[in-house]
This record gives C-alpha cells, sequence and structure tokens, in this order.
C-alpha cells in the first residue's frame, strides 16, 4: 500500500522470480511457485484453476497493489514485471492523500471499502490453503499509513482467523514529511490493535547499511570477499537493468528479508517453519508483537565452499548492532523470544550449537529462558550459500517508539497542522489523543518487562494447595 509499499514489493516479486528461476530449470508450475504465484492459462480470461505439473503459461503474483496516487503503480505496469501483475489487481486513484493519514485512512477508506473487500476476497478464493497477508507499507506518508491500516482493519473483519503480518518502514528523524510523527502515531495505533504481528524497519538503519556496504566496496579492503554483482543491496541479476533509483537498494534489503521470511512456505527444508508459528512462537503477549529483524550475511560474501568459521561468524553477526534493520542493540536489552530461519545447506546440529554458544551473552526474561524458534530451508538466495534471519521479539523497540512520541509531542503540544486532519469527515481531535495514549501503554509495557531484566533466575515458587 502507497509509494514505498508498492516499490519494496516490487523489488521482493522480482527477487522471488528470481530464486524460482534459480530452481526451477525446466519451467514447470510447481509446489513452491505455487505459494506466491498462479499460474493462469490466459485464453481462458485468468479465472480457471490453476493447473500443477504443468508448463508455466502465465504467472502471476498472489497480490494486491494499491496507492492513491497511479506514478508508481504505473512504472511498475511499464516494467519488465508488468505480466505478473493483473488490471484486476491494481486500485489507484490520481490525488494521493497528500501525506495525511486521515484522508488515507477516512476518505479514501470509506470510498474504497467495498472495492478493497472485493479485490480482496477474489484473491483469497484462488488460494487452496490460506495462511496468512502481508501488508507492506511506510508509517509516515498518508496513503500508506492510513490506508494500508485500514486494509489491516478490513482483514482482521473479513478473514478474522488469517494471521496478518505488517512491514512498516519508519520515518528517519530527518524526514521529508513534515507531519509524519502524526502519521506514524496514528497509524501505530492501529497496529497495535489490528495486527499480529509488525516489522518495524527503520529507515536510518536501511540507510546506514547501505552505506557502508558502498564503502565496503569502494575501498577494496575485502579483498575478494564482496562480489561487486551480488551483493544484497544491488540488484543486478534480476529483470531489472534499469538505472537504479536512490532508494532500490534500501528496498532491495526488505525484498531480501521478505524472501528469507516466507523462504519456509516456497522451498522445502529439514525444518519447516510456518508463519503462522512465528506469531505463536514469538508473541507472548498479544499487543508486544513487533520483532526486531537482523539480516546477514549484509557486507561479505566470501566464496561459496565456506569454512563452517564463516557459519559461526554468520550467526554472531545477526546479534550485533549494525546489521539490525532497526536502530537498536538487543543484546543489551530484554529477549522475549527469538527465531532464527537459516537458509542453506546447514545442519540442525550448527543450529543448536550456535544457539548454545550465543545464549550466556543474551538476556532472556525469566520465564522463557528456551525462548528459541528455528526453520530450515535447504534453498539458499542467489548467489549467497547461507543466510540467516534472526526475529526478536525484544524490548529494544522501545527507544523507536520513544522517540517517536517525543516528535509527535513536539507538533502536537503546538497543535501544529492538526487542522489539515480535522477538516476530514470523521476526524476528531479524540483520534489524537487515543494513538498517543496507545502509545504510551506500549512504551509502558515494555518498561515493565525492563524492569524484571537482570532479575533472579529462579522459578517462582510453586502454589502450594
Amino acid at each position: 500500500v502507497g509509494q514505498c509499499g508498492n516499490q519494496v514489493g516490487c523489488r521482493f516479486w522480482d527477487l522471488a522470480l528470481r530464486e524460482h528461476a534459480n530452481v526451477n530449470k525446466k519451467g514447470i508450475y510447481d509446489e513452491a511457485l505455487s505459494s506466491f504465484f498462479r499460474n493462469v492459462d490466459t485464453r481462458s480470461g485468468g479465472d480457471g484453476p490453476d493447473t500443477y505439473k504443468e508448463k508455466i503459461c502465465s504467472l502471476k503474483a498472489r497480490a494486491l497493489l494499491i496507492d492513491m496516487e497511479e506514478g508508481v503503480v504505473n512504472e511498475i505496469l511499464q516494467g519488465p514485471l508488468r505480466d505478473v501483475f493483473d488490471g484486476k489487481q491494481l486500485i489507484t486513484d490520481v490525488s494521493g492523500s497528500g501525506n495525511n493519514w486521515a484522508v488515507g485512512h477516512k476518505l479514501y477508506g470509506s470510498r474504497y471499502q467495498e472495492n478493497l473487500v472485493e479485490k480482496l476476497r477474489k484473491a483469497a478464493e484462488h488460494c487452496d490453503c490460506l495462511q496468512c497477508f502481508f501488508i507492506i507499507h511506510s508509517m509516515g506518508g498518508g496513503t500508506g499509513s492510513g490506508l494500508g491500516t485500514f486494509v489491516l482493519k478490513l482483514l482482521e473483519d473479513e478473514f478474522p482467523e488469517v494471521y496478518r503480518f505488517v512491514t512498516s518502514i519508519y520515518p528517519s528523524g530527518e524526514d521529508d514529511v513534515i507531519t509524519s510523527p502524526y502519521n506514524s502515531v496514528l497509524a501505530m495505533k492501529e497496529l497495535n490493535e489490528h495486527a499480529d504481528c509488525v516489522l518495524p524497519i527503520e529507515n536510518e538503519s536501511l540507510f546506514g547499511i547501505v552505506n557502508k556496504v558502498h564503502q565496503m566496496a569502494n575501498s577494496g579492503k575485502l579483498g575478494s570477499t564482496v562480489k561487486q554483482n551480488s551483493l544484497v543491496t544491488s540488484s543486478a541479476g534480476s529483470a531489472k537493468t534499469v538505472q537504479e533509483k536512490p532508494f532500490d537498494a534500501m528496498n532491495n534489503i526488505l525484498a531480501n528479508l521478505l524472501l528469507n521470511l516466507t523462504s519456509s512456505a516456497r522451498f522445502e527444508g529439514s525444518l519447516n517453519m510456518d508463519l503462522n508459528e512465528i506469531s505463536m512462537n514469538l508473541v507472548p503477549f498479544p499487543r508486544l508483537h513487533y520483532l526486531v529483524s537482523s539480516l546477514t550475511p549484509l557486507y561479505t560474501l566470501a566464496d561459496v565452499n565456506v569454512p563452517s568459521r564463516r557459519l559461526d561468524q554468520m550467526f554472531s553477526d545477526a546479534f550485533s548492532r549494525d546489521h539490525q534493520l532497526i536502530q537498536a542493540d538487543p543484546k543489551h536489552s530484554l529477549y522475549l523470544a527469538c527465531a532464527l530461519l537459516v537458509r542453506g545447506n546447514v545442519q540442525v546440529s550448527d543450529l543448536r550449537r550456535n544457539i548454545e554458544r550465543l545464549k550466556p551473552s543474551l538476556h532472556f526474561v525469566s520465564w522463557n529462558q528456551e525462548g528459541w524458534k528455528t526453520g530450515l530451508c535447504s534453498v539458499p538466495p542467489v548467489g549467497h550459500s547461507h543466510s540467516l534471519l534472526a526475529l526478536a521479539n525484544n524490548t529494544c523497540v522501545k527507544p523507536t517508539f520513544i522517540e517517536l512520541k517525543d516528535r509527535f509531542m513536539k507538533l502536537y503540544k503546538k497543535k501544529a497542522h492538526l487542522h489539515h486532519y480535522l477538516h476530514v469527515d470523521g476526524m476528531e481531535q479524540s483520534c489524537f489523543s487515543e494513538a498517543i495514549s496507545s502509545l504510551s501503554d506500549l512504551i509502558e509495557e515494555y518498561n515493565e518487562l525492563d524492569a524484571t531484566k537482570g532479575g533472579p533466575r529462579t522459578d517462582p515458587s510453586r502454589l502450594k494447595i
């Protein structure tokens, strides 16, 4: 949803196709492809059943592209991925939401509700076994934050039992949208209430990673370890050969995050992890569903025959600061639970060994000392031999929320820009006060957990009956 969501989504589908093409040399429509793509016979108008074990006729992404400006979506439709999306999968308007959450949520939400429900239903009907929905959006603009959270609520109403995963891109302090703190906090309230799992991603972290990669690649320090064209951040080898846009490298990191997250749903593995298992195992309290993600390898890409020391290094990296996709340090905060999704030729014994090795340096909450969830997928990302995505439910997200609250309060104390929001039908000032108290409650819940850190690791005494 929105400009940012569609650009990240476009990179995701691009790289997903590249991954499948790398494994599926014969061009047969198989189980792996069917998880995210339909195989449509265009002659029958595209509504026939999908045919397995046959040649690929025309792949269609199981996706909806929603944006209230047409720019980005039109660009996708003129680009190399134009055949992957159907005209029936698009919802666009011309004027955009003008960086105003209320316009996206209240105005466009009610205007497009029927259309959205119909298209969501259509897409869901084509699935044999619907596992979860992903929403990709940014928090700072109008459409992504406003309409994105409206769609989230719709999904809860229409498909209450299907998990809702949200990838939210949080604006940086030097954001180019002045009203982004309002939009983000208003959207946060909806995420608190209607999402099952949120992966907060910070623009600043992505920017830092991309800069670091460029520095390393250009300084030539890494010698043979960096292969220019297979870096996580470059789009070489995918369908696009056009000039890279400023956000492409950052969006690529997110696309890789989503590829790793969904790899178990797409490929075989010795320890498969369903997406709903992530929420099940990582979210002990319904509101604390914000998961900090870190991705490795990000900076180096050694040759394919990697000694096992590289493997251990990868696990260590996943817990270090500069691999986090949000500006946080999980090592010095409290873990509620942690998931490791590994791709490539890695043994379960390697996983267990690394968990045992890292465990002493991490603080887990006293009642969940064994809070590890693991997944192994045998197909590594293109150009790598292994990769690891770590998802941590950790109190280190708190500073991000506190900073957001501070930036919101700076504007709100002065009632700056409020009139733009209150013009919109159905938008009351109470929406703002409810949103900020929802965020404050969330921060408070993290504070209470943080207060238990470093406490005794003994089990509470048993109840005597």
